[in-house]
């Protein structure tokens, strides 16, 4: 095996027991979204490999994770984050090229946050209380009622493409500092970073067994072996929807706890007293960032009457604003999409768009790249108007960096098109009217509504979405409920 500081190995292996091994499966290349070589060749995970993870991650429940004082476990995930931090480089390096994201984005958002989400989840299990009540009795003697929390046991993390490293850790952060063990499958875009946390695991003294990652793919493969496996006491994704159901019809069979953060179709609405300036800021970052490969992204805006014309317009020139090219160019502001495939399906929707009788205000096309880059999954920012509610592009998830406008007159109005979606994610609200916002707000039928903002949020707060966007949240002690198993004990005095 190559040494740690070479990265090329290390991603394209499972990691099982503390310990990296080839796939007992086929392999598969990890295709670099920017200019179309490959990356790695990773090694898919068997059944008997998943089965393997599993085994391991039970094991591990019983031997020293299980038995570890809290505050040493704590100490220890603390110490994930200091881990991937020495690590800063390499991480970055590769979730850039699994991803084609602009390096300051990957820099500042991907791996700080990836980190941070443990020291995170161990400050808040090192604070977590747990409660007791006095209650009164017939003979007068009273009884005294108290809960404790366990682990809930093995946590099969599903995770996306989009945000690798951050929305993994977001999963495996609580799972960890709740005493659980996990068996995390990455997607098959990016399987890099997941395997290369199993160094600082090893290297921060998490015992074997407690973080095990295998890759693959869904149906037939690792995701599939993954879900249907009895001795997983529990499943969280983050994900589309359709692949969300398929996981709750297999979590179904043990009846097993779901933690789902699935696809959303955002609006934002723009009302004609906002700050012009921060609602087209806020609205560009929501609907281009990541090239729109975001999941609270913003895809529907809703603009008041009066200033729908000038909103378009400005919106039309931060879009064109945006620099596309490669993610080391220090002036690059728009990445690529993750793959040559998802590149068609957005194309699809560009395409569909004008069928429907769009106004293409924007975009709506590939641009033109030099030399190599032309092999990469680029697409143009866009903007349109003039869909009807009924079009395709306004129902469903685009998940590229695309949104259409169109005009309101009233209040109710602007509501009533916000909640026309079978999605409940998010949205965001810009007004300077904080009677209105108060008012709107809690009319939105989502997880998370911003007022005057984008991708803001303390991570104590309750995170999910409702309808088709998911079941359950996540966020301090919201994930405490979800990764512990509680019990009361009643007490007769």
């Amino acid at each position: 095996m190559k040494p740690a500081s070479k990265i090329d190995e290390i991603r394209a292996l499972n990691f099982i027991g503390g310990e990296y091994r080839t796939g007992g499966g086929t392999t598969f290349e990890n295709i670099s979204p920017v200019d179309g070589s490959v990356i790695s060749t990773v090694h898919e995970a068997s059944k008997q490999d998943v089965d393997d993870a599993v085994q391991a991650a039970k094991a591990a429940l019983k031997g020293p994770w299980g038995t570890m004082p809290l505050a040493e476990r704590l100490k220890i995930v603390s110490g994930i984050v200091d881990g991937i931090t020495a690590r800063l480089d390499d991480f970055l390096a590769a979730e850039v090229a699994d991803t084609g994201k602009p390096v300051s984005l990957a820099s500042h958002l991907d791996i700080p946050r990836g980190a941070a989400n443990f020291q995170i989840f161990a400050d808040i299990m090192r604070n977590h209380h747990e409660e007791a009540f006095r209650m009164p009795t017939p003979d007068g003697t009273g009884a005294l009622n108290y809960t404790t929390s366990r682990p809930k046991g093995v946590i099969g993390v599903i995770c996306p493409w989009n945000l690798p490293l951050l929305l993994m850790t977001w999963k495996v952060g609580p799972a960890l500092a709740c005493g659980n063990t996990v068996v995390v499958k990455p997607s098959e875009e990016t399987p890099s970073t997941a395997a290369m946390l199993g160094e600082v695991m090893n290297a921060v003294g998490v015992p074997p067994g407690v973080y095990n990652v295998i890759h693959g793919f869904g149906p037939g493969s690792a995701g599939e072996f993954l879900t249907q496996h009895p001795d997983v006491d529990a499943l969280t994704f983050t994900g589309e929807t359709r692949t969300g159901e398929a996981i709750m019809r297999n979590a179904a069979i043990g009846v097993r706890d779901v933690s789902l953060e699935l696809g959303g179709k955002n609006p934002a609405l723009v009302f004609a007293d906002c700050n012009m300036d921060k609602a087209i800021e806020g609205t560009m970052r929501s609907a281009f960032a990541n090239c729109g490969q975001v999941c609270l992204g913003t895809e529907r805006v809703y603009v008041e009457r009066p200033i729908f014309d000038e909103f378009v317009g400005r919106l039309k020139e931060a879009a064109e604003g945006l620099v596309i090219g490669p993610p080391e160019d220090k002036t690059t502001t728009l990445g690529t999409l993750i793959s040559k495939e998802h590149q068609q399906k957005v194309l699809s929707y560009y395409a569909k768009a004008v069928e429907d009788g769009a106004t293409v205000v924007t975009g709506g096309g590939v641009p033109d790249m030099p030399g190599a880059l032309a092999n990469g999954a680029w697409v143009q920012p866009t903007i349109w108007t003039g869909l009807p509610e009924s079009s395709t592009v306004i129902q469903e998830e685009i998940f590229g960096p695309c949104c259409h406008i169109a005009p309101f007159d009233s209040e109710d109005e602007a509501i009533a098109l916000a909640n026309d979606s079978p999605y409940g994610l998010a949205c965001s609200i810009w007004t300077e009217d904080l009677t209105r916002a108060h008012r709107v707000a809690p009319q939105m039928e989502v997880g998370i509504c911003w007022v005057n903002s984008w991708f803001l949020r303390d991570l104590r707060t309750p995170f999910g979405g409702s309808k088709q966007s998911g079941i359950g949240r996540e966020g301090g002690n919201y994930s405490l409920e979800f990764y512990t198993e509680m019990s009361n004990i009643c007490v007769k005095l």
